[in-house]
C-alpha cells in the first residue's frame, strides 16, 4: 500500500476527534443556546455525527488450491468508520476496512480499503435500532506465495460492490455498542471475490 493510502486511517481518526472536540466545546459554552439544535457531523450535509471503531474476523471466499493443501481463510479484522444523518432514517457512511490475511499456497493474501455507504435504520425502541447498508469499497489486495493451481499472485485495486447489516444498542447519549455483519468484493489477482467481515464496536456520537 502506498504511503498516501496508509495515512487515510490516520486522517479519520485525527478528523473525527477534532470534530468530537470542537462540538464538545461549542455544546460546553453554548448549551442553552443549543438546545434542541441537530448536531454536528463530520461529512458534509449531514447531521447527527458519529464516528466508530470495530474489531471482528473476516472470512474470505478465494479457490485455496487442491483439496488437502494448507490454507487459512479467516483472520482478524477491523474498520475505522464516520457517518451522519441527512434524514431521520437515512445517512452516509465512510471508513477505512482492513480484512486481516488469507493464507494459502504458502502464501498470505490480504485486503483492505475505503468504503462508502448509504446508511438506512430503523428504531426498535428509544434505545436500539437496526440498520442496513449498501455501497461500495475501494480496495487493494496482495496475494503472496506460489502462482499456479487456479491461484495468481500479484497486487489489484479497484471498486466492488459492499452491503451489511447491524444493530446498534445507544446506552448513554454520546455511545453506543454495535454488532455487524458485512459483505465486501475485492478484485484480487485471480478474480474477484467476496470477503465476509462480522465485528463488534463502540461508536461515538459528536
Amino acid at each position: 500500500m502506498t504511503s498516501r493510502f496508509r495515512l487515510l486511517p490516520v486522517a479519520l481518526i485525527v478528523a473525527c476527534a477534532a470534530a468530537g472536540a470542537q462540538a464538545q466545546t461549542s455544546s460546553m459554552g453554548n448549551s442553552s443556546m443549543n438546545r434542541g439544535a441537530e448536531r454536528s457531523s463530520v461529512l458534509p450535509y449531514t447531521h447527527d455525527g458519529y464516528f466508530g471503531l470495530s474489531a471482528g474476523r473476516s472470512k474470505y471466499d478465494l479457490n485455496t488450491g487442491p483439496m488437502g493443501m494448507e490454507s487459512d481463510n479467516s483472520d482478524t479484522a477491523w474498520k475505522l468508520y464516520t457517518g451522519g444523518f441527512f434524514h431521520p432514517n437515512w445517512g452516509l457512511e465512510v471508513g477505512y476496512v482492513n480484512a486481516g490475511k488469507a493464507r494459502r499456497l504458502g502464501g498470505d493474501t490480504e485486503a483492505h480499503g475505503i468504503n462508502l455507504s448509504l446508511v438506512g435504520r430503523a428504531p426498535v425502541s428509544e434505545q436500539f435500532d437496526v440498520f442496513g447498508k449498501v455501497g461500495t469499497t475501494y480496495g487493494r489486495t496482495r496475494t503472496g506465495g506460489f502462482s499456479g493451481l487456479g491461484v495468481q499472485t500479484g497486487k489489484e485495486d479497484g471498486f466492488g460492490l459492499s452491503y451489511g447489516l447491524g444493530a446498534r444498542w445507544t446506552f448513554n447519549p454520546q455511545w453506543a455498542a454495535v454488532i455487524e455483519w458485512e459483505n465486501h468484493r475485492f478484485k484480487f489477482a485471480d478474480g474477484n471475490d467476496d470477503v465476509k467481515m462480522t465485528t463488534v464496536g463502540l461508536q461515538y456520537r459528536f
